[in-house]
């Protein structure tokens, strides 16, 4: 796969707790040059980066980020603002506690609730693979399916441990029909990238694989 095939699926991705608006630009300028899928950033940064990338690449942004507990209420208002401020695309982190109570309901609701607010806009899931079973993967791929969000996401990269090739392969194996796999966390360079494609992830996110492509030019 020829490397600007894979950046075309990469969200190129700044959620360092000190990035700057330099720092955020110069992500937004790489995605830019590169066509990345979109440029993944921190809520407080979407307005002025829409307002920078002028509809030239996606902005992306997450929600519950990194650890996932908050209420609901919370994410759905994080969720509603990020939309209004001109993010393209959502990157929402589950409650793990709830997994780890099996509040399958709750988390089925969440995700749906989310969902209703984004509407056209992509939602994903960051599941955090690392402190999951391969039980419990199975079980939320059967659960962001239900609920109607468009993407399973292996990792916040925050977490501890980031996508590795065997969760991407159990995730895509039993995600439902329309629902696809995005791997994040730990993805080294181009040639990590283009393996995770192969085994069938639709998304990846990275700041080291534009790095990689920089570098090779």
């Amino acid at each position: 796969m020829d490397t600007k095939k894979i950046l075309s699926y990469v969200d190129h991705t700044l959620l360092a707790q000190t990035a700057t608006w330099e720092d955020i630009k110069a992500i937004i300028d790489d995605g830019i040059k590169y066509e990345t899928a979109s440029c993944c950033i921190p809520p407080s940064y979407v307005r002025q980066a829409t307002e920078y990338a002028g509809g030239r690449v996606k902005i992306c942004t997450v929600i519950g980020f990194p650890n996932g507990y908050q209420t609901t209420a919370t994410k759905a208002f994080e969720t509603s603002d990020a939309l209004d401020n001109g993010a393209d695309e959502i990157d929402m982190v589950i409650n793990v506690g709830w997994v780890k109570d099996q509040k399958w309901d709750e988390l089925e609701n969440e995700i749906r609730t989310l969902k209703e607010i984004c509407g056209d806009h992509i939602l994903k899931v960051i599941i955090e693979t690392c402190m999951l079973t391969d039980e419990e993967k199975v079980k939320l791929c059967e659960i962001v399916t239900f609920a109607g969000a468009d993407f399973i996401k292996t990792s916040t990269g925050f977490g501890g441990g980031g996508a590795t090739f065997d969760d991407v392969a159990l995730m895509v194996k039993n995600v439902g029909e329309g629902v696809k796999v995005k791997a994040s966390g730990g993805i080294s360079g181009l040639e990590d990238a283009a393996k995770f494609l192969e085994i069938g992830a639709k998304r990846l996110g990275t700041s080291r694989v534009v790095k990689a492509a920089k570098s090779a030019e």
